[in-house]
């Protein structure tokens, strides 16, 4: 009796393990027809080391101020350059753009920009002369006078890239979609000509560059221009009766040496009462 009720229990149990086994295959992914689970974006940002805390440069909530300023002048009293003689000018060019961000996520920045410049030329006299003095050309330009001012506001996105984990130096790439407007006036010869000028101009950029701690809280930052897409429109209006437009664009893919700009930044953690 005893061996006639082990035998069917003992059946039972098997019966019961082999459901179970073959219920977890079917219910189990099929790896070798599906081929592997594709890997998650913060996967994939942990394994480049992005997600890292150790290589944490800019903390979610921390607020960005600086900008940049230049200024130079220049004075040139009977000055010769190549084929032109004779030059008498001065002028100057100022150029500022504060710059305010807010880091939405580790090592990531958004913000804005402001620029402003503005460039000022007085040409008193210049000689260009081709070939000799007898049978050359010259073209001589006399009471020249150029006023030009720019401004533009951009929105920006900066993605920090630390070097090592020692948090004070780091890469970073800034992308920027600007928008601004130009003034111009121009004006020569006497009785005087002038030449009034307005205009706009759209422009997307990227501008790769180097952070450098230099205290706590403030940084020194380098960024050169290494491709943008320009969009320009400007109006003249010649004498108040001649009116011209010129239309540009330009795709830009190469460092431009032009763009450099060295300026200060301030990292500061705003205390919330």
């Amino acid at each position: 009796m005893r061996k006639l009720f082990i035998r069917p229990l003992v059946l039972a149990l098997c019966l019961s393990a082999a459901a179970q086994a073959l219920r977890a295959q079917e219910t189990a992914p099929n790896t070798d027809a599906a081929g592997p689970v594709p890997k998650t974006i913060n996967e994939i940002r942990r394994e480049r080391g992005l997600t890292d805390t150790h290589n944490l440069f800019v903390p979610k909530g921390q607020w960005v101020f600086g900008g940049t300023a230049s200024y130079s002048t220049h004075t040139n009293d009977n000055y010769k350059f190549l084929v032109v003689e004779g030059i008498d000018s001065k002028g100057y060019t100022f150029r500022i753009s504060p710059l305010i961000a807010y880091a939405v996520r580790d090592n990531m920045a958004l913000g804005g920009r402001f620029i402003y410049s503005r460039t000022l030329l007085k040409l008193d006299n210049a000689e260009l002369h081709f070939g000799d003095s007898e049978t050359g050309t010259n073209i001589v330009a006399k009471d020249y006078y150029a006023l030009r001012q720019t401004y533009s506001a951009a929105a920006i996105w900066r993605q920090y890239i630390p070097l090592g984990r020692n948090k004070r130096f780091a890469l970073f790439n800034e992308m920027s979609l600007s928008a601004g407007g130009t003034q111009a006036r121009f004006a020569n010869d006497s009785p005087v000509k002038g030449t009034y000028e307005t205009g706009y101009t759209l422009s997307l950029g990227i501008s790769p560059g180097i952070v450098a701690f230099a205290t706590n809280n403030m940084a020194v930052e380098v960024n050169v221009g290494v491709m943008g897409i320009t969009y320009n429109h400007a109006k003249q209006v010649h004498n108040q009766v001649t009116v011209g437009n010129r239309n540009t664009s330009m795709m830009n893919f190469k460092v431009n040496i032009f763009s450099i700009g060295l300026g200060m930044a301030f990292y500061l953690s705003l205390i919330h009462i």
